[in-house]
């Protein structure tokens, strides 16, 4: 056998090992199923008493207006938080500037929800407000006891008999200023509104003191 002919026989016995090879290769990572992507956990929501969200909302007001005050806050009870205990996801303030004659409302939420206000504290156009306004501002300073603390003392003059009867009974805040009696007060309604109201507790937003109730 020559060389030449030597070199051509070495020369096909590595091309055989190299399709022998080739032949016996696993599937590309391209012929391979993509795995699913794991579904996204929702963000849990952040419950809020009152008074950090008036706090919030007023320094938010302030930038609008230097001489924004609070005239009326409430709570709104959604899926993620029944109003007990004294928290809620979703507040509203309606902050006034007589320098300029007008209001906007301020919310503070703490839902990821869609449908929900944004997470965070947003507002609206600013409209004029009715003649009486002026006469409803507070300054936040007035506001010492918490809604945690309001519903305490409601659940203590009668609230707690409503919870018996209905461990889900929804509560609804309302923070105001009463010009006659010239104090800051807390409504604690046990339902979402006028219509569903088992009860009201109004409760001084500065001592926490029980001042009345109704209904």
């Amino acid at each position: 056998m020559t060389r030449f002919q030597l070199a051509v026989l070495l020369l096909m016995l590595g091309l055989g090992v190299l399709m022998g090879c080739s032949g016996n290769k696993p599937a590309t990572a391209a012929s391979e199923q993509p795995k699913a992507e794991a579904p996204k956990e929702e963000e849990k929501p952040t419950l809020y008493t009152g008074k950090p969200c008036v706090l919030r909302m007023a320094d938010l007001a302030q930038r609008w207006a230097p001489d924004a005050l609070p005239f009326h806050v409430e709570s709104t009870v959604t899926s993620e938080a029944n109003g007990q205990d004294g928290k809620a996801t979703i507040w509203r303030g309606m902050f006034a500037a007589r320098s300029r004659g007008t209001f906007r409302t301020f919310t503070c939420s703490g839902s990821h929800r869609p449908g929900q206000p944004a997470y965070g504290v947003t507002s609206t156009a600013e409209m004029a407000y009715a003649p009486n306004v002026p006469g409803l501002l507070f300054q936040r300073f007035y506001l010492q006891a918490d809604s945690d603390e309001a519903y305490r003392v409601a659940q203590q003059h009668g609230g707690n008999v409503l919870l018996k009867k209905d461990l889900k009974q929804p509560v609804t805040y309302m923070l105001d200023w009463d010009s006659k009696r010239q104090e800051l007060v807390w409504g604690v309604m046990y339902g979402t509104g006028q219509a569903d109201s088992k009860g009201v507790g109004i409760i001084n937003a500065s001592k926490g003191t029980f001042l009345r109730g109704g209904k």
